[in-house]
C-alpha cells in the first residue's frame, strides 16, 4: 500500500514539474486582464457591486474559478484518457448538439442554448474540444495517410459533422470556427492547393457582390463577374505552371486568354456593345475541355484537379448570389454588404461597429483609465461585454493596452506551437495544432470585427468575453492539452 501511494506521488511531482508554466501564466494573465475588462464593460457610474454575483463582473469571477478548478482537474486525469476516450466524448458531444436543435429556448434567434434555470450552456462551445480529440485521434494512427483521398474525406467530415448541426441551431459564427481546422490540415500535408481554393473563393465571394451592380466601361458587363471570370482563368493557368510544369502551354493559354479578353473589350466598347461575360463563359468553357482532353491524352491527373478548381470556382461564384440572397440570415446578409461598402447603415447593422469604432478611437495612446470609458459606460456599443469586449480595452488602456492584449495573445499562440512541435507523438502534434489553430481564429475574427475590418458573426474573444460556456470551453481546450504535453516524456510500463 505504501509503494502505491508513493508511485502516485512520485508521477504527480513528474506531472507538475512537467508541466509548462509558462503557458499557465499567459492564461492566468488574460483572465485577470479579461476580469478587468469585464468590470470596465459591464461597470455602470456610480455603482458599488462590481463584486456582486448579481453584476456580470461578480459571476465572471464565478466562472474564472470553476474554470481554474476544471484546469486543475484536466491536468490531475492521466493523459491516456483523451486518447483512449476520443470518439466517445465526440460521440456524447453530437448527440448534444442534435438534440439542442429541437430545444425550446430561443436566444436572440439561436437555438444553440441548454437552459437548465438559472444556468444556461451553449454545447457548441464543448464541441470544439471534442472534435479536436476525435480528428487527433483518427489522424494520429500509423496507417492515417493525408494524401489517401479516404482518409482526408473521413477526417474533413469529422470537422464538418457538428458544423451541420451548429448551422441547424441557427449559430452560423460558431460553425465558422471549425474552418479553422484547415491550418492543422495545412501542417499535417495537406496540398497547398487545397488552402488557395479556400481563399480563391473568398476573393471570388468579396470581388464578385461588390462589384457586381459596376459596369465596365460603358459597355452591358458587370465588372465583378468580368474580374472573378479573368481570376479564375489565370488561376488555372498558373497552376499549369506550378503543377504541370508546361511553360510553352501556359505562353499559349496567357496569349490566348488575354488576347481574347482584350479583343472582346475593345469591340464591346468602340463597335457594338455587349456582354462580355458572355466571352469569358465561352473561354472558360474551352480551357476546363483543353485541360480534361489533356488529363484523357496524358493521364497526368494534375490536369483533372485543375479543370475541377476551375468548375468548382465558376459554381462558386454563381452560387454566392443565391447563397447571400436565399440562405443567409437577413441581418447577416446586411452586415455583408456594410462591410463591403454596398450599404451604410450606421443606425442599424452598421451601429456596432460604428460605436466600437468610436470608442476605440477616443481611447488614444494611453487610454481614459480603469472604469472612465465613457462610450463603454454610457452603453452606445451593444453586447460590449460579450462580442465586442475589444472596444472596453481600447478605450480605458488605449493603444498600449491593445498592443498589450494582442502580444499576449500572440505569446499563447507562438508556445502553443512551440509545445505542438515538441510532441512526440502524432496525436498530440495534431491536438496541439487544433486548439492553437481554434484560438488565432478567434482572436483574429474577433478583433477584425471590432475593428470594422470583418464582418461581425459573433464570436467570443478567448477569456475576455463573458460567459462560463465559453470560458470553461477554452480552459478545456488548452488544458487538456497541457496535461497531454505534461507526458510527452513519460516511459509507459
Amino acid at each position: 500500500m505504501v509503494q502505491v501511494t508513493g508511485r502516485k506521488k512520485e508521477k504527480s511531482t513528474s506531472i507538475l514539474s512537467s508541466l509548462d508554466w509558462w503557458t499557465i501564466a499567459i492564461y492566468i494573465a488574460l483572465l485577470a486582464f479579461g476580469w478587468l475588462s469585464m468590470c470596465g464593460a459591464s461597470y455602470t457610474y456610480g455603482s458599488t457591486e462590481i463584486l456582486s454575483l448579481s453584476s456580470r463582473s461578480g459571476m465572471q469571477i464565478v466562472w474564472i474559478g470553476t474554470s481554474i478548478c476544471l484546469g486543475f482537474v484536466l491536468l490531475m486525469m492521466d493523459d491516456r484518457f483523451y486518447d483512449t476516450f476520443a470518439y466517445v466524448i465526440y460521440g456524447l458531444l453530437l448527440l448534444l448538439l442534435f438534440a439542442t436543435i429541437f430545444n425550446p429556448h430561443e436566444i436572440k434567434g439561436s437555438r444553440s442554448w441548454i437552459v437548465m434555470g438559472p444556468l444556461r450552456l451553449q454545447p457548441a462551445e464543448f464541441a470544439k474540444f471534442a472534435t479536436a480529440l476525435a480528428v487527433a485521434k483518427f489522424m494520429g494512427r500509423y496507417t492515417f495517410n493525408m494524401h489517401k483521398w479516404k482518409d482526408f474525406a473521413i477526417a474533413i467530415a469529422i470537422v464538418v459533422l457538428p458544423m451541420i448541426f451548429i448551422i441547424g441551431q441557427k449559430e452560423t459564427g460558431s460553425a465558422l470556427v471549425y474552418f479553422s481546422f484547415f491550418l492543422m490540415f495545412y501542417r499535417e500535408g495537406m496540398p497547398g492547393s487545397v488552402l488557395f481554393t479556400g481563399v480563391a473563393m473568398v476573393v471570388y465571394f468579396v470581388v464578385g457582390i461588390k462589384y457586381e451592380a459596376v459596369m465596365l466601361s460603358e459597355t452591358p458587363t458587370s465588372v465583378g463577374k468580368f474580374i472573378v471570370l479573368l481570376l479564375v482563368q489565370l488561376s488555372s493557368i498558373g497552376m499549369i505552371h506550378v503543377y504541370c510544369k508546361e511553360k510553352q502551354m501556359v505562353r499559349q493559354l496567357l496569349a490566348l486568354t488575354i488576347g481574347t479578353t482584350v479583343l472582346a473589350f475593345l469591340f464591346a466598347k468602340f463597335v457594338i456593345p455587349f456582354n462580355i461575360v458572355i466571352v469569358q463563359i465561352i473561354l472558360s468553357v474551352l480551357l476546363i475541355l483543353y485541360f480534361i482532353y489533356n488529363w484523357l491524352h496524358t493521364r497526368i491527373h494534375n490536369y483533372l484537379y485543375i479543370a475541377l478548381f476551375s468548375i468548382g470556382s465558376i459554381a462558386f461564384f454563381y452560387s454566392a448570389d443565391y447563397v447571400l440572397n436565399n440562405v443567409m440570415e437577413p441581418h447577416q446578409r446586411v452586415r455583408i454588404n456594410v462591410l463591403l461598402g454596398l450599404d451604410e447603415d450606421l443606425s442599424g447593422a452598421g451601429y456596432n461597429v460604428h460605436q466600437s469604432e468610436i470608442a476605440i478611437g477616443s481611447g488614444g495612446l494611453k487610454g481614459k483609465g480603469f472604469l472612465n470609458g465613457t462610450q463603454t459606460k454610457l452603453k452606445f456599443v451593444p453586447e460590449q461585454d460579450t462580442d465586442f469586449i475589444f472596444c472596453t480595452v481600447g478605450e480605458e488602456e488605449g493603444f498600449l493596452g491593445s498592443a498589450g492584449v494582442l502580444l499576449l495573445f500572440l505569446a499563447l499562440i507562438l508556445r502553443l506551437i512551440h509545445l505542438a512541435e515538441r510532441q512526440t507523438f502524432k496525436f498530440g502534434r495534431i491536438y496541439g495544432y487544433c486548439i492553437l489553430s481554434i484560438f488565432l481564429f478567434h482572436v483574429f475574427i474577433n478583433v477584425g470585427m471590432v475593428l470594422g475590418l470583418l464582418p461581425v458573426i459573433g464570436i467570443p474573444l478567448p477569456f475576455f468575453s463573458y460567459g462560463g460556456s465559453s470560458l470553461w470551453g477554452f480552459t478545456l481546450l488548452l488544458f487538456i492539452f497541457l496535461r497531454i504535453d505534461a507526458s510527452r516524456n513519460l516511459v509507459r510500463s
